[in-house]
Order: C-alpha cells, then sequence, then structure tokens
C-alpha cells in the first residue's frame, strides 16, 4: 500500500516540482522518511528527482541556457560530492535535526522575505550552485537554494524549468553515485517499486507541462514554504 502512495505523491511532487522549479524532494522526502532510514530515503527520492530532471529537459528543451548552466553547475558538483559524503559518517537523527531546522529556516526566510534579490552575475550563479550542490548532496534538497538564487536572473519560465532540470541532473548524478559507492542500498520492495514511482514522475512532469504558464510561480512559493515548515518541524522535533 505504501508503494501506491509514494507513487501518488510522486506524481503530485513531480508536477509542483516542474513548475516551481523546485519541491520534488522537498514533499517526498518527508514521507518516504517514515518508510526508510534516511540514507536509503535520500537515495530513493533522488533516483525519481533525476528522472524528473530528465522529463524537464526533454519537455522544455527550447529553454536551455548552455552560459548559466555552467555557471551553476560546475560548483553544484563539486559542492554535491562533499554534501553526499557526509551523510556516509553522520548519524540518521542528527542529520534529521540538521535538515528540520534547515527546513525551517528556509521556510521562514521565503514567508517574511519573498521579494529579495541578489545581484545578477556569475559570482551569484557560482555562489547558488555551490549552496544547492551541498545541500542536495547533504539533505536531498538541493532545489529550493537553486531556486532561490535563480530567481534572480528573471528567467521566462521554460528557460527556468528547463535551466534548473540540467542543472539539477548534473548535481543528482554526483551525489547518487556517491550514496551508492559509499554502500547505500535499497531493499527488494522498494527498488521494485521504482517500476511505479518513474512512470508517476513522468505523469506528473507532463501535467505540468500542459499549465505551464497558468499558475503564477510565487503561489507554488508559500505553499511549498509552508509544507517546508510543517516537514522541518517533525524532523526536528519528531525525527523517526
Amino acid at each position: 500500500m505504501e508503494l501506491i502512495y509514494i507513487a501518488l505523491l510522486t506524481t503530485v511532487a513531480s508536477g509542483v516540482g516542474t513548475l516551481a522549479g523546485f519541491g520534488t524532494s522537498t514533499v517526498l522526502i518527508p514521507i518516504v522518511v517514515f518508510f526508510l532510514p534516511l540514507p536509503q530515503t535520500l537515495l530513493l527520492v533522488g533516483i525519481i528527482h533525476w528522472c524528473v530532471n530528465i522529463w524537464r529537459i526533454a519537455l522544455f528543451k527550447e529553454g536551455m541556457r548552455r552560459k548559466l548552466i555552467i555557471a551553476f553547475g560546475i560548483p553544484g558538483i563539486i559542492a554535491t560530492f562533499a554534501g553526499a559524503r557526509i551523510i556516509l559518517s553522520v548519524s540518521d537523527i542528527l542529520l534529521s535535526h540538521v535538515l528540520g531546522g534547515f527546513l525551517m529556516a528556509y521556510a521562514a526566510f521565503l514567508l517574511f522575505k519573498p521579494s529579495f534579490k541578489l545581484p545578477q552575475n556569475n559570482l551569484t550563479a557560482a555562489v547558488g550552485g555551490t549552496l544547492s550542490g551541498l545541500s542536495a548532496g547533504t539533505f536531498g534538497m538541493g532545489g529550493a537554494v537553486r531556486g532561490a538564487f535563480l530567481g534572480v536572473f528573471d528567467l521566462p519560465k521554460a528557460v527556468y524549468i528547463a535551466t534548473t532540470g540540467a542543472i539539477s541532473l548534473a548535481i543528482d548524478s554526483t551525489r547518487l553515485t556517491t550514496y551508492i559507492a559509499g554502500g547505500i542500498r535499497l531493499d527488494g520492495l522498494f527498488l521494485w517499486g521504482l517500476l511505479l514511482f518513474i512512470p508517476a514522475s513522468f505523469l506528473g512532469a507532463r501535467i505540468a507541462k500542459m499549465v505551464t504558464g497558468k499558475i503564477p510561480q510565487n503561489k507554488f512559493r508559500m505553499v511549498i514554504a509552508s509544507f517546508l515548515l510543517l516537514a522541518g518541524i517533525r524532523l526536528l522535533f519528531f525525527p523517526s
């Protein structure tokens, strides 16, 4: 039953994540962590997220911006490797506490500083890539940080989605390789569950493609911010 539940959530998370540029992992990790330890949760959700990025690139390929992808992606890949190594040597409970605090802080930032802007230059892109990569490798949730930095470039919707997808694909490939090389594996039930989760991720991305431009992105950010706050409270004060 939990596989069907996660598959349904994957469809929703993929749709929201595709439209908003982040949110797939944000929705799935606090749910999947009820069924799996945090390292296995990060691996499973990372695989789903990797597939969602493929769908983003394929469905919005006309929006690719290579220079911006490189400026974000290279620092992000390096930082992701460092972050992914952290979870191999730190306890699940400590990571849950840190992740909870991170989510609460970021949610508060989104809610109280929605119009915050940074200068549009390569330094901003490099810092954003580094922080999002570190967050992705350690917590499995780099998209929110990446979205905050990419937002300052005022990109058209298709460009924003394709760019976040390409950057995230590079970062996800790095952290998944590091997780697996470090010995993290999925058990049989959830490994077979990928046969449900991957098609569900495509369905969500496809629905998002159909409604792109009809729903303001800032409303998604406020919904995600509220969910981040609740998820952060649970992980910080009631870790599994």
